[in-house]
């Protein structure tokens, strides 16, 4: 027997990715015609996206980049930096949700000589 359509959990999750909590402090730089740099704090992030924590919410619109120190070494010795393109695809109290449709870790080590590595986690696979 068919469930009545009233007896369905109703959800107001939307987003078609999980995402994980994380406090990273992150330096954004907005792309185009209005380049802005600045810092926030990154609250989550998933696959698809990133929320960034910024005080200047209301200016930030179009095209960014994120660069982010990682929290892990590679090889347990060299320092990674997450680098995360994308557009601002909405803002909230507290700061921005990024669409991500780049994204890319590079080495971050002086002695690595900012060696570009293509590694991508499981987790960052759209």
């Amino acid at each position: 027997m068919a469930q009545p359509f009233d007896s369905f959990p109703i959800s107001s999750e939307r987003r078609s990715r999980k995402r994980f909590p994380l406090a990273l402090a992150a330096e954004y730089r907005l792309l185009g015609d209005a380049e802005r740099h600045g810092s926030g704090r990154i609250r989550n992030i998933s696959s698809s996206g990133v929320f960034l924590e910024v005080a200047d919410r209301d200016l930030l619109s179009g095209w960014i980049e994120l660069m982010v120190n990682w929290p892990c070494l590679l090889d347990g010795e060299c320092p990674l930096k997450l680098v995360l393109k994308g557009r601002v695809v909405r803002r909230e109290d507290r700061g921005i949700a990024i669409e991500s449709n780049e994204h890319e870790f590079r080495t971050a080590g002086p002695a690595s000589g900012a060696k570009l590595l293509n590694l991508k986690l499981l987790f960052f696979h759209p």
